[in-house]
């Protein structure tokens, strides 16, 4: 399959028309293959404008929402950033080819695993791994210029506006388990400035400070 031109007509039709206008953003999206990121059994449709699923329950997200919450966060190239919800991996990639060093959290062992292999044959040497809480983010590298949550939590998890720098950015899904509203949080002297972005839908976040998995 000519997978550069599908990626080529995925950036063009589904990202680019729709309003994502920062270049960087762009250029990224037309470098990192996301069909590695999929099961083979999906390849086919790695470049169609859809969620898909990675197993464990969990999905990689739709392309358009990949750039959209990457031209929100504004990753700069000497940013540190922190990701909670490493799933695929797609989405660490996009943001390791942005930034100076980002730190990725990730519930699901098997996950982070195929994750962070993923990651090393691309050439990525610039992203750490965590399996654990992904609502208590990773204080040990605390503070980060930016926070990306790629799960949909009951409200905004306190740790990690905590670990935010001030004047940094945090891009979040909050509302049911169900359905989300996408933010984007902006740390102002231990306050937070909150900008609604548009409607969404991602799998739960579960941890101390988001579902508990007995809610499940």
């Amino acid at each position: 399959m000519d997978f550069e031109t599908q990626r080529e007509n995925m950036v063009e039709t589904q990202i680019k028309r729709r309003g994502i206008k920062n270049p960087r953003v762009l250029s990224a999206m037309l470098k990192i293959p996301r069909h590695v990121f999929v099961p083979s059994n999906f390849q086919k449709l790695a470049y169609s404008d859809q969620p898909l699923p990675i197993g464990e329950g969990q999905t990689i997200s739709q392309p358009y929402m990949v750039a959209l919450m990457t031209e929100a966060l504004d990753p700069q190239p000497e940013d540190k950033i922190l990701e909670i919800g490493t799933g695929s991996g797609y989405q660490s990639a996009i943001l390791a080819e942005l930034c100076r060093e980002l730190y990725t959290v990730e519930r699901i062992p098997q996950l982070t695993i195929r994750a962070q292999n993923i990651l090393h044959d691309l050439g990525y040497e610039n992203v750490f791994f965590r399996t654990g809480d992904g609502s208590q983010g990773w204080s040990e590298f605390a503070p980060y210029d930016k926070i990306i949550v790629t799960a949909g939590a009951p409200q905004i998890p306190q740790p990690l506006i905590q670990q935010l720098k001030e004047g940094g950015r945090m891009v979040i899904p909050v509302g049911s388990r169900f359905t989300q509203e996408l933010k984007l949080i902006t740390k102002r002297e231990e306050d937070v400035e909150i900008e609604n972005i548009c409607g969404c839908v991602f799998v739960p976040l579960w941890g101390k400070y988001a579902w508990e998995e007995r809610e499940e």
